[in-house]
């Protein structure tokens, strides 16, 4: 896959794509370390926006509350207070107390307050929702639940408690600030005020931050107010409800230790903000912690980091637009100047490649700089300058040789004119020397002769001569083929001519002797080399007509006749004429039948290769093609031969010249 990956994309393509692998090969580490920078400034701004949130709600919750305790304590300590609940049945001091509670519950902040006499268990309450009573609201009940929180602190030994309690009885769930009320060591009673819960909570625990839980938590980590009033646990200022709130929030391992330890740190140093990592509603989150030691509460802050906004999100847009921006420019600079700088020589360099290519060398080249693409311009044009040059050079040699194979051409076809010419004057002459015309004048329709050489000229030959009744008829191949056997034709036939003028027409066996001894003669002063063959095959026949006699001899060369049922050869001897070794030869005679065909033929005839196997023709297959014809005229024998060689060879070419003499005695 790795290999089929960028095949078919251009230089620009592939450069484009470098330079973005390269950019975000070195803008991955540094958005690594931006995003871990940017994780530090969030928890530095997280840290100081829960320091600053805590350091305000502790402010917020402090004035008011230490206020209305203060209050709360005055009015508890007010000696009408403690001399009306020592004699609770006293109309006057009633009247003087609720008088003077009246003056505080307009300073309260709840508007309300409460007295509780230990003594009579009364319970007094007047807020400015109601109207004014100065009847006991209800009796407390020391068997009672949900009254226990007034004995367990008026049996206590502190003199004040900030209690969140509901009172099924007044139908409110108040922050209570109890103050005990005595006389002398003796504990009488609980004055104070109340806080409505949802008031309270939506002025010092709700904000509309996300991410952002503000919380109250007493000394022993009991939760006093919470976003979610289900957490608060009511009563446990007055030991009514187990301290259970960190547990509740933190768990039970070490994310509450850690919370409680920062807790007693802020106890230790209250003008201090403690901040710490806790894991809260399952995810991580800062925890800042502050103390109240007036309320004994410890307020607490957490900020979830992934959630809150602790700065102003827009800059961080702004900065990754800018740093998209600022790639996106990097991009298109970069690919217009690898456009300018590397395309566009590369381009006008293809096209004087192209150029050359046309063979147009006089293309401009772009201009040489000191660069990788000035080396390569530079080296572009001395290959086109080389490449010219030996272009020039080779187009002038190919030209001169040309030329000069065009003169050797025509010499060469001026040369074979003159050799076909000559080779065709040859021909006419060897042809001329035949005695086609002797034999049909003499013979008439009763021969024919199948007479093909192989070249345009060759080397077979045949004679007549006619003296009276008697003839003499020869076939002769010569050694060699074309011009050499039309050559050694020439020689033969001089021999020949010789050997008849000296020995008659008696003995072909003499004729052939003399003709053997005049060829050696010829050729004897000739030192010719052992590859060079001056032999020849032959064969003479000497005919009478009146007795109907054939005398008969060969040398290599046999006579053959049929008259179409019986066969007859007479063959000749093995030796050729001009052969190393001298021939034996010597007359045979035979009394030929009327209508019986007489035949002599070279050897080209019976060597032809043709066939399925490529074999020659063969003597078995020529006597039965004799047999076969020997009852037909003389010019449909000569027919039939010709298509019977022809058949037989095929596609084969002719290997060899072809001689038949045929004749009759009629």
């Amino acid at each position: 896959m790795t290999a089929q990956f960028g095949r078919g994309w251009g230089l620009r393509a592939k450069s484009m794509l470098a330079l973005v692998l390269a950019c975000a090969l070195v803008l991955s580490p540094a958005a690594l370390f931006g995003w871990q920078f940017l994780d530090g400034v969030r928890t530095y701004f997280g840290e100081a926006y829960a320091r600053n949130f805590t350091e305000l709600n502790r402010q917020k919750i402090l004035a008011p509350v230490t206020r209305d305790l203060a209050l709360s304590r005055r009015l508890a300590g007010s000696e009408l207070t403690r001399r009306w609940l020592l004699d609770e049945s006293d109309a006057d001091k009633r009247a003087l107390f609720f008088r003077e509670a009246e003056g505080y519950r307009a300073d309260f902040g709840s508007r309300s307050y409460f007295l509780i006499s230990a003594l009579s268990r009364h319970y007094y309450f007047n807020t400015e929702d109601e109207a004014f009573s100065a009847a006991p609201r209800y009796t407390l009940d020391a068997q009672a639940d949900k009254d226990a929180w007034f004995f367990n602190t008026v049996g206590g030994d502190d003199a004040y408690n900030i209690n969140v309690n509901p009172d099924p009885e007044l139908g409110t769930t108040r922050v209570w600030l109890n103050v005990v009320i005595t006389d002398g060591e003796r504990r009488i009673g609980l004055a104070g005020t109340g806080l409505d819960l949802g008031a309270f909570i939506r002025e010092f625990v709700s904000t509309d931050e996300a991410g952002v839980t503000p919380m109250i938590l007493d000394e022993q980590g009991a939760i006093q107010a919470h976003p979610d009033a289900s957490l608060i646990a009511f009563g446990s200022a007055a030991g009514v409800a187990a301290a259970d709130g960190l547990q509740r929030l933190f768990g039970a391992g070490e994310q509450r230790d850690v919370v409680r330890s920062a807790m007693a740190e802020a106890r230790a140093d209250p003008q201090a903000v403690r901040i710490v990592r806790a894991v809260l509603d399952g995810r991580e989150q800062l925890v800042a912690m502050a103390w109240i030691p007036e309320l004994r509460w410890h307020v607490l802050t957490a900020v979830d980091l992934n959630v809150a906004e602790v700065f102003e999100g827009g800059w961080l847009g702004t900065v990754v637009a800018a740093l998209v921006l600022s790639v996106l420019a990097l991009l298109v600079l970069s690919g217009v100047a690898v456009d300018r700088l590397v395309l566009r020589p590369l381009r006008r360099l293809r096209e004087s490649a192209i150029e050359i290519e046309r063979g147009r060398y006089d293309v401009s080249l772009p201009a040489a700089g000191t660069d990788e693409i000035g080396d390569l311009s530079r080296a572009f044009a001395s290959m086109a300058e080389q490449v010219r040059r030996h272009t020039e050079n080779l187009e002038g040699q190919v030209r001169e040789r040309t030329e000069a194979l065009e003169r050797s051409n025509d010499e060469m076809e001026a040369a074979n004119r003159q050799i076909r010419a000559s080779i065709d004057y040859a021909s006419l002459i060897q042809r001329a020397i035949l005695p086609d015309r002797q034999m049909s004048q003499a013979l008439g329709e009763d021969h024919f002769i199948v007479w093909r050489p192989r070249d345009v000229v060759g080397g077979d030959f045949y004679v007549f001569r006619c003296e009276g009744e008697r003839c003499l008829v020869g076939v002769f191949d010569c050694a060699g083929h074309g011009v050499p056997g039309a050559l050694m034709t020439m020689l033969a036939r001089a021999a020949i001519d010789h050997a008849i003028a000296h020995e008659g027409m008696d003995s072909p066996a003499a004729i052939l002797r003399r003709t053997d001894e005049a060829m050696r003669a010829m050729l004897q002063d000739f030192a010719l080399p052992r590859a060079i063959a001056t032999n020849m095959d032959g064969g003479i026949v000497v005919m009478e007509t009146d007795s109907r006699r054939v005398r008969f001899s060969g040398a290599k060369i046999s006579l053959y006749w049929s008259d179409g049922e019986d066969f007859g050869e007479i063959r000749g001897h093995r030796r050729a004429l001009g052969d190393r070794r001298r021939g034996e030869y010597s007359d045979s005679e035979v009394v030929i039948a009327p209508r019986t065909t007489c035949y002599l033929a070279t050897d080209g005839y019976l060597d032809q290769a043709g066939g399925e196997r490529g074999f020659g023709f063969g003597n078995t297959r020529f006597a039965e093609l004799l047999r076969s014809i020997a009852p037909l005229s003389m010019s449909e024998q000569a027919e039939a031969i010709d298509r019977a060689l022809e058949e037989y060879r095929g596609d084969v070419p002719q290997r060899d010249d072809i001689t038949i003499l045929s004749f009759r005695l009629t």
